[in-house]
């Protein structure tokens, strides 16, 4: 896709850089990321005041270090493919040159190194790097999951949003500003902090009756955080059927071929989520 240079130093700098199936290449990409490893450890050490305010002249000249290296990196990337351009568009090649503007931008905006953390993203290439595959289909079968069951999950949010907005409003009525509950806005913080089980505790009901409605909630917020899972989990379930069936329909169901829905019943000829029409039901093998 990059375009690999016929010959001359640039095809050898390119099997290097890119060339995963090489000694070279192989060994090349492993030393970028231990370097992008601790390149990130740097910028983690340097936020510690004990450690980065003591030391702040060797954690800068590190930074500089690292950063000039993945320049030169960067740099020699776009000088060894035919299609510079497409690389600089490419997932990666973003990455790489975002990984290292924060350092320049530091120069005009004090404290905007810190967003170096962002080249954690390029130990992506380690999946490509130790020829992950498995785990690659393992995101991807996730991926197709979510993007089945966005709709149900739409449905879920919707209703979640809901007794949010009536229950913090109802809290609000009962408690009063009073206890803390100054406007309907702050009254639904509350409601989806306690729905969520996470209770921070800043915000807490006074009345009796606003204890039990609290309490009510907490019990709620433990069967509504289980309904996402059940919804991916059961797509996943079926999705898994398929790849190991493909000729056999699970249930006497069909997929939707335009959203991907699944769980159709055994006579319906449209999609119950988006309305198109299914595709045939494949003959039975055994």
């Amino acid at each position: 896709m990059l375009g690999r240079p016929p010959d001359g130093w640039r095809a050898r700098m390119f099997d290097v850089i890119f060339g995963v199936d090489t000694p070279a290449g192989r060994r090349f990409d492993i030393a970028l990321v231990a370097a992008i490893l601790l390149s990130i450890l740097v910028v983690v050490l340097d936020s510690v005041p004990s450690i980065g305010g003591r030391h702040p002249t060797p954690m800068a000249v590190l930074e500089w270090s690292f950063t000039l290296l993945f320049t030169l990196e960067y740099l020699a990337r776009l000088a060894c493919v035919q299609r510079p351009l497409r690389y600089a568009a490419s997932f990666f090649g973003v990455i790489d040159l975002v990984s290292v503007l924060p350092t320049y931008f530091s120069l005009l905006v004090p404290g905007s190194e810190m967003l170096l953390d962002i080249r954690i993203l390029r130990l992506l290439r380690v999946f490509r790097i130790f020829k992950l595959t498995l785990y690659i289909e393992e995101y991807t079968r996730l991926g197709e999951a979510l993007a089945a069951s966005r709709r149900k999950i739409m449905v879920f949010l919707s209703v979640v949003l809901m007794l949010i907005l009536i229950l913090g409003t109802v809290m609000y009525v009962v408690e009063g500003p009073e206890n803390g509950y100054t406007s309907i806005p702050m009254a639904m913080y509350w409601a989806t902090v306690t729905m969520t089980t996470v209770g921070y505790g800043d915000i807490t009901p006074q009345t009796t009756l606003g204890k039990g409605i609290a309490s009510f909630m907490m019990l709620l917020g433990w069967g509504i955080l289980a309904v996402p899972t059940g919804i991916v989990t059961a797509e996943m379930t079926v999705r898994h059927a398929d790849r190991r069936h493909p000729l056999r329909p699970h249930s006497g169901r069909a997929s939707c071929a335009e959203c991907g829905s699944a769980g159709h019943e055994a006579g319906a000829r449209f999609c119950k989520d988006c309305g198109a029409e299914l595709p045939p039901v494949p003959a039975r093998q055994d």
